[in-house]
Order: C-alpha cells, then structure tokens, then sequence
C-alpha cells in the first residue's frame, strides 16, 4: 500500500500544477480545430461557413456527451495506479479503447441515415444545408478515431500524463490546419476537404495513442485483445456520467434557446459572455482533470487522509482560481464588450452580463474541482442524480424568469441558481465519507 498522506501541502500544490498546466494548454488546444476549419472554410462563403457552423453543434454535442470515455477511463485507470498494479491499468485503459471503438462504429451505422434529420432539427436553411449534411458525411468517419482520443486522453491521465495528451492535441491541430489548407485552398475540393482534413488529422492522433499505449501494454506484460468482463465494466462505469453530461447538456441548449427568444441584441450579448465563461471553464476543469487523476490514485492507493488533504487542497485552488478570475473580469469589463460588437444594446446587455459570470467564478471554482474529484473517485450515480436535480431546479427557474421579462440579467440568475444547486449537493457529498471507496477496484 502507498502512504501519499504525508505530502506537505506545497508538495500537492506541484502535482496538482503538473498535472492541471498541461491539461489546460490539451482542453484550449481542442477547441483550435473547429476555429481553423471555420477561418478557412470563411474563405469559402457563408452558406459554407454556415455549415460547417451546423455540423460542428452537431459534432460537439456527440463529443460532448461521450466525454465519460476519457472521465471514466481516468479514474480507473488512476485507482489501479494508486494500488501498484501497472499491468491492470494500462489493462483497464485498453478496454476503454476498445469500447470507443465499438461505439464509433455503432455512431457511423446510425448516423448515415440520420444525417438529413439532425441538419434540419439545427434549423439549417436551404442554402446551409447541403454544406452541412456534407461537412457531417465525411465527418462521420472521424468520430471512432475522435472517441479513441478521448479513451487514450484518459488512459494517460491515470497515468499521471497531462504532457503527453498536450502535445499530441498541438501536433493534431497543427496537422488539421496544414490539411484544411491545402484541401480546400490548394486542391479546391470545398467544405468536404475541410472535413476530410479534420478527419484525417484526428485519426493521426487517434493512431499516436495506440502507439503509445500499446508500448505501455508491452512494457507491462498487460494483454491487448478484447475482453468483454473489462468492457462491461467500462461501459457500467460510464452510464452514471453520460446522464451527468446529457443533464449538463440541457441546461446549455435551453439556456442558448431563451437567450435566442428575447431577440437579436440578447443571443449575441449571451454568446459573449458564454463564450467567456467557457474560457475561464477551460482553467478550471484543468484542475478538475488533475482532482480526477489524484483522487482516484489516492484512493487506489487506501489513502483516506491523503485524499482527504489534497481534496481541501484543490478546493482551495478552485477558490483561488475563481476569485482571481472574478476580479478578472471586473477589472477588463467597462472595455472588453467593444472588443466583440459596436452595437450599443448588446453594450449593455454584455456589460450586465459580465458582471453576473464574474460574481459565479468562486462558485464555479468549487464545482468544476469537486466535480472532477467525484469523478475520479467513480462516484458516478450521485453525480448523475445531483446534476439532473440541478437541471430540474434550473428549468422552471429559467422559464419563470423568461416570463417575467427579466431578461439576460434573469437567465443568468438561473444558471447561478443551478450552480449553487450543484455547489450545495457537490459539497455535502465531499463531506461524508461514501464517495471515499478504497481499493484498485471501486
């Protein structure tokens, strides 16, 4: 059994700024993909631009909800970390592989059909449409190699590597751009080269994750076939967090819709400051990714104290950070809404905005980290039934405050609401002592 409990606090504040750096430079890395197909396609019209705009939500929100490959995969893979067994880990890690394969293949067979009907339920229009539905022809055959990068994301951070899924997002971005180029500003062959330039450069990456644990499995005599007992038990580990995700993902489609009714001036200020708000996410969920991988590795590990003292640890840091980020944001906020629009109504609405994201920073700083705590300690189902309560709380709040024409200033009451509801429910769990499962298996 390894004793971690007796680090001296600036000792977890090193691990935590070793894992959480380099997972924060992967999670702004992700997002250049979309950014540099949209600068090139830009070039191409705006029924393109449109489209690749259509597909990519529809791409986004596939991702987004299979996110429990790479969380799931973490904390598994980190608790056999913590127990001394290398062998079991990198095994465990295989299975998620594996499973993001199957899943790949099911997501192609069923979307080809589906393809027109998820374009038009995005509200394409006619000029948009064949863009998009080709965009996500040619992208479909990305998505087992996109799944791929989220399992082997995951296998590394249970290994304690946030360096190495940092360079390979860097390289797979350099790769996309540098095809996205040629493809469709060299070779002419439209949005479609786009696509098959994304494609492409995410199965590269997919491809240096095998390689990578496939030397691991090598190096630990650890067997790489198929094995259904570890498949069952990495799809029952990832159910609890794809309804945590679908919940979360709710509350930001209903949330971008309300904006969207109140009219023109009010969805582009709250795009803003979305936009804002998930940048600022991105450094918070960095540590939430380094809570995943410790914690799981702690309590692999049997190290009750020790997980106790880096959890009051990083929820310092999710403080910290949130209170810095507060001030932040008042501080560049009479200047930062001219940087996005000159139209003087969405001025103001931004500049209201703003000032409510930058009071729910410190909340959000709780959140995020003991969110990532929970998930590396495979606490699964409370965090499932605690994010749709918060989603439950959120919707009728969002509804009555939409009605009451309380405008932006309402909706972001509304999402505070539901962060202090995932604040209240997080922080009693993190309390108690059942999210605590010791042992190489939880």
């Amino acid at each position: 059994m390894i004793d971690l409990s007796r680090r001296r606090p600036n000792a977890h504040d090193r691990e935590i700024l070793r894992l959480a750096v380099p997972a924060f430079g992967a999670l702004v890395a992700e997002p250049l993909f979309l950014l540099s197909d949209s600068a090139i396609v830009g070039h191409l019209g705006t029924s393109q631009l449109g489209g690749l705009g259509v597909a990519a939500q529809a791409l986004n929100t596939l991702v987004y909800l299979c996110v429990f490959l790479a969380y799931g995969t973490t904390a598994g893979v980190a608790r056999q970390v913590g127990a001394g067994d290398l062998r079991a880990a990198v095994r465990q890690g295989i299975d998620g592989m594996w499973l993001a394969l199957a899943i790949g293949i099911v997501l192609i067979a069923a979307g080809w059909p589906l393809i027109p009907p998820i374009v038009d339920a995005f509200g394409a229009s006619p000029a948009v449409t064949p863009f998009a539905e080709t965009y996500l022809r040619v992208s479909l055959f990305g998505i087992p190699s996109m799944l791929i990068v989220l399992a082997g994301t995951g296998v590394l951070r249970g290994l304690q590597d946030t360096r190495t899924p940092l360079v390979v997002s860097i390289g797979g971005f350099s790769v996309n751009l540098l095809l996205n180029a040629v493809f469709v500003l060299v070779l002419g062959w439209g949005i479609a080269g786009s696509a098959w330039g994304t494609v492409l450069a995410q199965t590269g990456s997919a491809a240096v994750y095998v390689v990578v644990v496939l030397r691991a499995a090598r190096r630990h005599g650890a067997l790489v076939r198929p094995d259904a007992a570890g498949l069952r038990t990495s799809a029952t580990a990832g159910f609890g967090l794809l309804l945590r995700t679908a919940a979360l993902r709710i509350v930001l489609i209903v949330g971008t819709s309300i904006a969207a009714r109140m009219g023109d001036a009010e969805i582009a200020a709250y795009q803003v400051g979305f936009q804002v708000w998930t940048l600022l996410a991105f450094a918070l969920d960095a540590i939430a990714i380094a809570g995943q991988a410790i914690t799981g590795r702690y309590l692999g590990a049997s190290d009750i104290a020790g997980t106790r003292a880096v959890t009051r640890r990083m929820v310092g840091w999710g403080v910290a950070c949130g209170v810095a980020f507060g001030l932040a944001i008042l501080a560049v906020r009479p200047w930062l809404p001219s940087l996005f629009t000159s139209d003087g109504d969405v001025r103001h609405l931004l500049l209201a905005s703003l000032l409510l994201v930058a009071v729910l920073q410190p909340v959000a700083g709780v959140v995020f980290v003991l969110d990532g705590i929970l998930i590396g300690a495979g606490d699964g189902a409370y965090l499932a039934v605690t994010t749709v309560l918060a989603t439950v709380v959120f919707l009728p709040a969002a509804l009555i405050l939409y009605r009451a024409d309380a405008g932006l200033v309402g909706l972001w009451v509304a999402i505070g609401l539901w962060m202090a509801t995932r604040m209240l429910t997080l922080g009693l769990r993190a309390r108690g002592d059942r999210w605590m499962v010791t042992g190489a298996v939880r």
